[in-house]
């Protein structure tokens, strides 16, 4: 049964007060209304058509009253905040009796769920430190964004002493020995037990029931919110027009997901291009077999003038490029010449990426004057050698390439397969070498490596990348572990992913043992190839991009809400490579209530104008009906699956943005009404509750039913017992003639039948 409450409070100690009388709602408007707490508000001009429709919105200049200006006797804030978020629900009820099935998927899905916290816990996190000393502030200003300060320069800078630890691989992963008497030790879960959880997830996976459960689940928490929709969008509308200032153009959007060497349109390139060549056409751009040739020897042997350049001349867009990745990757290529691109859109060239740090910077301009919108670059460390470290974080910081708008992150291709056919490395365990070590030297002594030690301060996470839908051999049994992988094929992705958390969470331990920032690690998993890496992700990594093939899985999908792991989805990017537009989960996600964004990706081979992240917004919001409610809280989804410093957060969010529901939540810096978020908070606790109940209620049910049966058979056993007492007593009191009398008096046809 269906029963619709409107105005229903998930706080039964804060139930909302009644309606008004007719008498007092007859006031004078200068009077405010005062309304009796525990009692429910009165909302009944919702209802009157005052909002509803076209023509109600014509008069909302006369209705300023809304969700955010009700008032209450008692607890201003504390009431008013249970106003907003007050919204009409359904509610489902009838019987309740959880099936021996239902419970063993609860049961298993409850066990998943423990083995992502294991792995959640082990690494630490800066941020929440943070987090708790802002919540301590009495005193956040709301109408002053926080300063950036940009890093002082490493030699402006005294650099603490070098600590007293000890670093060593063991089998693919960093362990780190405080020296100091203590004999502390860093270090990750062991690896043995990693895949022991990912077959056991994979298994999950597998689970009939809990494919049946979790898909039905899904489905459910789809159709309330078409239902949410229908009851509230006008309420939810109403709450975001009496918010002053804020829409979807000025509220915080951050690009999670975006290439640094492809993060400028084709248009701003092109014009970059023209203007090197005429201004610097003598810069020597490089040194091969030591003959030097200047920017315009290249261009002349090219047979190309800078009025030759066009758009169609670069030709950079990814068309025909559906299910090849290969010819994709060739699109970076301006021209079709990789000459071209190490020039441009490389920094560790000939010119030490003097022109590269010149885009950088207009890109970053671009973006400060905007003001609402951020990126996270990622650029690329390979792995090859260790000198990769000091050559990017020297290009970095004497570029001073930092602004308000912009985080780094390193993406590691994973290309070992390469390395070791060009013997550039021999195990998959050099490699891993090649990419960490530096790290750890630089925080034990930051003196010894100052460039890096600053890069570090602006660095917060850790990418995996590469074409997800090459052929690979997954996990299985004896399978060899890092430093043991020496023969020429690429490990597998939960093996890449385990020993990049592994590593990434040894380094944080030590970093937060010294006060230093901490990183995530978030990668690329479902985008192509097997459902397998999913899997992997849902146990070690922070939040993923793309994920379109949890669509596939509805176990995983399910696990994924109830985790909230961000999700960072490019649909324009998807539609170019594996996903038809038209076919992209992204709607799905977010009706069901997964923790989504949008992401561009790849702005210089997709998108075509100058602010590429709203333009992946504004397809998705025409494609799909997004209202402006939903496009406010994907663009606050991308804030919270963000790493920038927490104090900024607090700004752009709430000032307690890490909780749940209407408390993290400021509309006026959001513009995402409080209803919305109490719906999604609602209905994630409830499933939380099932899936942790189940088994409990279960037994309980189970409990009941075992009590009812005993109680039945001893009322039986008592009837019977009755009976034959008064059978015994009537035929030893009569003659032996009358016995079959005495029988259809007591209610039996015959012998044996017994009522």
């Amino acid at each position: 049964r269906v029963s619709f409450a409107p105005g229903a409070s998930v706080d039964e100690n804060l139930r909302p007060p009644a309606p008004l009388s007719p008498l007092r709602r007859r006031r004078k408007n200068s009077e405010k209304a005062k309304l009796v707490p525990h009692e429910s508000p009165d909302l009944s001009f919702f209802d009157q058509g005052v909002i509803q429709g076209s023509a109600g919105y014509g008069r909302l200049h006369a209705n300023r009253r809304n969700m955010s200006t009700l008032e209450f006797e008692g607890d201003g804030n504390k009431m008013q905040q249970m106003a907003r978020s007050t919204y009409r629900r359904v509610i489902v009820t009838g019987p309740t009796r959880i099936q021996p099935e239902e419970g063993e998927a609860c049961f298993q899905l409850k066990e998943a769920l423990k083995a992502r916290e294991k792995y959640m816990n082990d690494n630490p996190d800066r941020n929440k430190i943070e987090e708790k000393k802002i919540s301590e502030l009495k005193n956040l200003r709301n109408d002053h964004e926080p300063d950036f300060k940009a890093p002082t320069k490493p030699e402006h800078r005294k650099f603490p002493p070098k600590s007293n630890h000890e670093i060593k691989m063991i089998k693919g992963c960093f362990e780190a020995f405080e020296c100091d008497g203590q004999k502390r030790r860093f270090k990750a879960l062991p690896v043995e037990g990693y895949f022991e959880d990912l077959q056991e997830v994979m298994e999950i996976m597998a689970f009939g029931p809990c494919k049946t459960f979790s898909y039905n689940r899904l489905r459910v928490l789809e159709a309330r919110f078409q239902l949410h929709l229908l009851l509230n969008d006008h309420l939810e509308l109403l709450q975001q027009m009496g918010t002053s200032h804020r829409d979807f153009y000025n509220v915080r959007k951050i690009d999670n997901h975006v290439h640094h060497s492809a993060c400028m349109n084709q248009k701003h390139l092109l014009r970059f291009i023209k203007s090197t060549v005429k201004r610097h056409s003598q810069d020597i751009v490089t040194n091969k077999g030591g003959k030097e040739r200047t920017l315009a020897r290249v261009f002349h042997d090219m047979h190309l003038t800078p009025y030759d350049l066009s758009i169609d001349t670069l030709n950079m867009r990814a068309e025909k490029t559906f299910h090849r990745f290969d010819k994709f990757n060739t699109k970076y290529n301006p021209i079709g010449q990789p000459l071209l691109r190490e020039i441009f859109l490389k920094q560790n060239n000939y010119i030490k990426g003097r022109y590269l740090a010149r885009l950088t910077k207009q890109v970053f301009d671009d973006l400060e004057s905007n003001k609402y919108q951020f990126a996270e670059y990622r650029i690329s460390i390979y792995g090859r050698k260790k000198s990769e470290w000091a050559t990017l974080a020297a290009w970095v910081v004497d570029n001073e390439l930092w602004s308000k708008n912009v985080k780094w992150m390193i993406q590691v291709p994973r290309l070992y397969k390469l390395w070791r056919k060009l013997q550039l490395v021999k195990t998959f365990e050099e490699m891993l070498d090649n990419i960490f070590r530096p790290l750890f030297e630089a925080t034990i002594d930051p003196a010894a490596h100052p460039k890096l030690a600053v890069f570090l301060e602006q660095l917060v996470a850790f990418d995996s990348v590469d074409d997800e839908s090459q052929r690979e051999r997954g996990f299985f049994s004896g399978m060899p572990l890092a430093d043991e992988w020496d023969n020429e094929e690429n490990p597998p992705y939960s093996m890449w992913s385990y020993y990049m958390y592994a590593n990434i969470t040894t380094l944080n331990k030590l970093r937060i043992s010294k006060g230093m920032n901490t990183f995530t690690y978030r990668p690329h998993a479902g985008e192509a190839g097997d459902i397998e890496h999913l899997a992997a992700t849902f146990l070690v990594a922070n939040s993923i991009n793309h994920g379109i093939l949890l669509y596939h899985s509805p176990v995983l999908q399910y696990l994924y809400y109830l985790a909230q792991i961000g999700i960072s989805i490019s649909p324009l990017s998807n539609n170019l490579l594996f996903c038809k537009y038209e076919d992209n989960p992204f709607p799905r996600f977010f009706r069901r209530g997964l923790n989504v964004t949008l992401s561009t990706d790849d702005p210089l081979m997709i998108h075509v104008t100058k602010e590429p992240l709203v333009e992946e917004y504004s397809v998705a919001a025409q494609v799909w009906k997004l209202t402006s409610t939903d496009l406010c809280e994907i663009a606050r989804n991308s804030v919270l699956q963000s790493n920038f410093d927490p104090i900024f957060k607090a700004y752009w969010v709430g000032q307690h943005y890490w909780k749940m529901g209407p408390a993290s939540n400021d509309v006026a810096r959001t513009n995402v009404p409080d209803i919305r978020m109490r719906y999604r908070y609602d209905l994630l606790q409830e499933e939380l509750y099932y899936v942790h109940h189940a088994e409990e209620k279960m037994e309980a049910d189970q409990a009941k039913a075992r009590l009812r049966a005993k109680k039945r058979q001893e009322a039986k056993r008592k009837d019977e017992e009755r009976l034959n007492r008064a059978l015994e007593s009537q035929e030893s009191s009569k003659p032996a003639e009358n016995k079959g009398d005495t029988k259809e008096a007591c209610g039996l046809k015959g012998d044996g039948d017994k009522k």
